[in-house]
């Protein structure tokens, strides 16, 4: 399941997604079903740097932090990883975080981490440049929980933008896209859109329209993709702030 299909629009108003990719888990309950493993596996590979980088800001070194999320995924993609839920069921984020820490609590000192490369590989995870982005990320070394959280909106705003890039690339706006996706960030003025004018040959109040809309579409990507890690879309608002006030100083 990918999360470009993951959201089906509901006519009732109000009803903002009327299927997310962690409703879809918790639907499942504690069992497994094709549709819940695959929206599961999903989310844990978008979401899974944040652990890392919650690992090594607890001291640990980057193979012991390696062997760990690993060892945490065989363990929560397996047949009981629904087992205990509880007040956090609504945020997958508040739950993957505090299943995580239980699970550091208590199989870390049993000695029962995978390494990595043996035993029962759950998830394809880009090892190779997790450290680079964790060094990248240090630098204002946040506590744990704040990286992780961190983290997880940066996972998130990369995730609306691989979106939102697929949408154009179908539409043939790939060359429009790269020009235009600057407009996404904070900060571009009045120039921004003149030289972009220019080098699309466009009139530049054409590049305003088509800025405004893209903005339109990044938004609803954005809130599109908080609903995919919660069980209720009113908590949309709830969450992003939560995200994003992590960034706060």
């Amino acid at each position: 399941m990918t999360s470009e299909h993951s959201s089906e629009h509901s006519s009732a108003p109000g009803d903002i997604f009327a299927t997310t990719h962690w409703t879809v888990v918790l639907a499942a309950g504690r069992r497994h079903t094709p549709q819940s493993d695959a929206a599961l596996q999903e989310l844990c590979k978008t979401y899974w740097f944040p652990l890392y980088a919650y690992v090594r800001r607890r001291g640990h070194t980057k193979a012991d932090a390696e062997d760990s999320v690993q060892a945490f995924f065989a363990r929560f993609l397996a047949k009981n990883y629904l087992e205990g839920l509880s007040a956090e069921r609504g945020s997958f984020r508040a739950f993957l975080l505090a299943s995580l820490k239980n699970f550091l609590v208590n199989e870390w000192k049993k000695s029962q981490r995978l390494k990595r490369g043996g035993g029962e590989t759950t998830l394809s995870l880009d090892w190779e440049t997790a450290d680079t982005k964790f060094q990248v990320a240090s630098t204002a070394e946040p506590s744990p929980d704040k990286a992780f959280d961190r983290e997880w909106a940066l996972a998130l705003l990369a995730k609306v933008i691989e979106r939102l890039q697929h949408e154009c690339e179908a539409d043939g706006k790939a060359k429009l896209f790269e020009q235009l996706k600057i407009f996404l960030m904070a900060g571009k003025g009045e120039s921004a859109h003149a030289d972009v004018a220019n080098a699309l040959g466009m009139e530049e109040g054409a590049v305003r329209v088509t800025v405004h809309r893209l903005r339109k579409r990044y938004r609803q990507l954005l809130r599109d993709e908080i609903a995919n890690t919660l069980s209720d879309p009113a908590m949309v608002d709830e969450e992003m702030r939560a995200l994003f006030g992590a960034f706060a100083a």
